[in-house]
């Protein structure tokens, strides 16, 4: 009995000697790996063994002297730069149309027939023929209708070069120029793009809707454009340059005045006041405060006081040195 208590305790006491091993070596890790309660490396919580700044992670930009162009939005119609409308030559009945929306029609074409006969007597036939040659854009009478001189039988037009006609609020005629260039969005191509230029400018504000017309042709024939297609038009009307710009939301606003956080060689902020310009599309010019080629921060200021540390999360990580390889036939 006593041999076998011997034995238990000798057990014992090795199991307790490898655990305490087992302790040490762990420690050991630790300590080379810095891997300290609270995270960073040699400290506690991110600060250092005797409490060193707490870096905030941030995203920064470089400030370049950048050109933002103001535009106007506005609704247009496609339509064809050369149209000319088709009266009959007599009043009467619409007994016979030759032609449809779309039908290529040449000089002299026959286009309708018109019946002037009223109950009691009878006439012949009237013919109405094609002025110019084009397309037929648009055939607002049917067979059957009762038209007079002045009423349009068909629209033709040249439907090979288009243009847009749009309307632009009173409040931006001072920035319309002839030659300013357009982006054109049509409902069929969702976001696909289409190039036009400004011609002519209306030398009249419609008083009914505040607006003044302007004509703008495109830069190329594209075929997927259609006569009659509603067109969304963002116009380029004027440049502002020689000042750095910024996202908006980089901003700090506080009692009315605006700051921006610069990031210092030591990684270290300073919050500067700054003057702002132009808003255009979510972006402020800068007029003074900070200048090209300074560094700022453009997301997560908002836990940031002058002389916090911080880190760009975008920034490249620091190549880790390479461990001294032993030397060639030892170890």
């Amino acid at each position: 009995m006593k041999k076998k208590y011997v034995t238990i305790i000798t057990l014992a006491v090795i199991l307790l000697a490898l655990a305490g091993s087992l302790l040490a070596i762990n420690h050991s890790k630790k300590a080379k790996a810095g891997g300290f309660p609270g995270g960073g490396k040699g400290g506690w919580g991110g600060f250092g063994a005797f409490g060193g700044a707490q870096e905030t992670s941030v995203r920064t930009m470089v400030l370049e002297n950048t050109t933002l162009t103001d535009f106007v939005i506005t609704n247009g119609e496609i339509e064809t730069q050369t149209a000319i409308e088709v009266f009959p030559s007599i009043g009467g009945r619409v007994v016979e149309m030759k032609v449809s929306l779309g039908s290529p029609v040449k000089q002299d074409d026959l286009i309708a027939y018109i019946d002037p006969s009223e109950p009691g007597s009878y006439y012949a036939k009237s013919p109405v023929t094609a002025p110019i040659s084009g397309s037929i854009i648009s055939s607002p009478v049917k067979t059957g209708q009762k038209v007079s001189v002045s009423s349009v039988i068909t629209k033709i037009g040249d439907i090979a070069n288009l243009q847009v006609s749009a309307k632009v609020p009173e409040r931006y005629v001072a920035d319309l120029r002839i030659g300013q260039r357009a982006e054109i969005t049509l409902q069929a191509y969702g976001s696909e793009k289409f190039y036009a230029k400004v011609v002519r400018i209306s030398p009249v504000v419609d008083s009914a809707t505040r607006t003044k017309e302007i004509i703008l042709n495109f830069e190329q024939n594209y075929e997927k454009v259609n006569a009659g297609m509603f067109a969304k038009v963002k116009l380029y009307t004027n440049d502002y340059s020689g000042y750095p710009v910024v996202p908006q939301d980089s901003l700090v606003n506080n009692s009315d005045n605006y700051y921006l956080y610069v990031v210092k060689e030591d990684s270290t902020v300073e919050k500067r006041q700054v003057s702002l310009g132009q808003n255009i599309d979510g972006y402020y010019q800068i007029l003074d405060g900070v200048v090209a080629g300074e560094k700022v921060v453009i997301e997560g200021m908002l836990t940031l006081t002058n002389g916090s540390k911080v880190r760009d999360v975008d920034a490249p990580a620091p190549v880790p040195a390479a461990a001294d390889a032993p030397a060639e036939g030892g170890r």
